[in-house]
């Protein structure tokens, strides 16, 4: 054999070892690649506001089921009208101002009615649902006392009331 042919086999040798090589190295066809990621970034949200809860008086259909005497009590009937989207509990009415008559009893200067506001919570718990309203009876929180002027007998009586509501 003569040293050109040693040298010939040797480079196919050397070929064929570094084809070999190649492709253990590269797994049999397949790649792996990993880049790792991060990053920073703010983000916002926005909280809704809760529309008011309106509280209205007697409205047509609404009747309370006693009435006042002097010396007596009597269910205060209020409505709750609630324009948002979720239903909310009524938390406690108090009272927010004095008594007093309707137009058609101007003689009725000295009431003598009163509000007793009810306890936080208000129980039993009262919810007003979404979009709607309910009628909500305080049994015995009006009150009269005997200073009331004979003017007043058949008045209906306005209480100024503030309801506090939660979600």
């Amino acid at each position: 054999m003569t040293t050109s042919t040693r040298t010939a086999r040797a480079g196919r040798a050397l070929k064929a070892a570094a084809l070999a090589g190649t492709l253990i190295a590269a797994g049999a066809g397949s790649a792996y690649a990993f880049w790792p990621a991060g990053g920073t970034g703010t983000g916002t949200a926005a909280a809704g506001t809760m529309q008011a809860v309106t509280v209205d008086a007697l409205v047509a259909g609404d009747g309370p089921t006693a009435t006042l005497v002097p010396g007596g009590t009597a269910d205060v009937v209020l409505r709750f009208s609630n324009p948002n989207p979720y239903s909310v509990q009524v938390y406690s009415v108090t009272a927010n101002g004095p008594a007093t008559a309707d137009t058609a009893h101007s003689g009725c200067t000295t009431t003598g009615v009163s509000f007793t506001g009810t306890a936080a919570p208000l129980s039993p718990a009262t919810f007003i649902p979404a979009n709607s309203s309910t009628l909500l009876t305080l049994p015995g929180l009006a009150a009269m006392d005997t200073t009331s002027l004979a003017p007043c007998q058949g008045a209906t009586f306005h209480l100024p009331v503030t309801a506090e509501v939660r979600k």
